[in-house]
């Protein structure tokens, strides 16, 4: 199997402030979901999470909420975790700061409804420090991933599920993307890659419960001075 932890460190040390992994040993993976609801498609990736017994943070883009409480519902519902995808899809960081902390605002007030968020992703995945610190403001911790099989780019289920299944880890954070032929290829997908992690051990779970595994700064070194 493909390992990517000397990849996620540089990202980290590189770009620090946002969650790319977890550096632990339990069997377990977070999956996360953009650009959700969609009316068509979002239903059918919940079906099939709810099958294999597996659970996501979908980050929601909230213009696209009006219409679709019922959907939104349904995965607060089946244990699921929304997140803050802003308003629209687009780059967040080509947005001025004043304009990101408004859409920030807006896209949590539209989320609140529902349950409580505390997760953001930047649309195109880019941020800033200052960025950082807006969120910061307002409860919220930067999300990124690392294992990307660049869906919203490349129209492949084939890819996608093979990228998945090639580099997922104990600690993974694995991105994928919802809406029209995204989100089909996203169900299609999910119906290989969730029973063959299953098979292999791995536990599905959201950005909380994976996060709930971290270890605090240099927790790591002390236990291994300390023997």
């Amino acid at each position: 199997m493909f390992k990517s932890n000397w990849i996620i460190a540089q990202l980290t040390q590189r770009y620090p402030g946002a969650l790319y992994s977890v550096d632990t040993e339990q069997p377990i993976v977070a999956l996360t979901i953009d650009d959700a609801p969609d009316p068509t498609t979002t239903p059918r990736i919940l079906d099939i999470l709810r099958e294999h017994g597996a659970r996501a943070t979908f980050f929601l883009i909230t213009s696209r909420v009006r219409g679709n409480e019922a959907v939104v519902r349904r995965m607060v519902a089946e244990g699921h975790e929304l997140g803050n995808h802003l308003t629209t899809d687009q780059p967040s960081i080509r947005l001025g700061l004043f304009e990101f902390e408004r859409r920030l605002r807006e896209a949590h007030d539209t989320l609140a409804r529902f349950a409580k968020v505390h997760w953001f992703r930047p649309g195109s995945g880019w941020y800033t420090r200052a960025m950082l610190s807006i969120l910061a403001d307002y409860g919220y911790r930067c999300a990124l991933g690392s294992v990307y099989p660049y869906d919203a780019w490349l129209p492949s289920t084939w890819f996608s599920t093979r990228y998945v299944l090639g580099r997922v880890e104990a600690g993974s954070i694995i991105v994928l993307h919802d809406g029209g032929g995204r989100g089909r290829r996203t169900a299609a997908a999910l119906s290989v890659i969730l029973p063959e992690l299953r098979r292999r051990g791995l536990r599905v779970v959201t950005l909380s419960q994976l996060a709930e595994l971290e270890q605090p700064p240099n927790a790591r070194t002390r236990t291994t001075n300390d023997t």
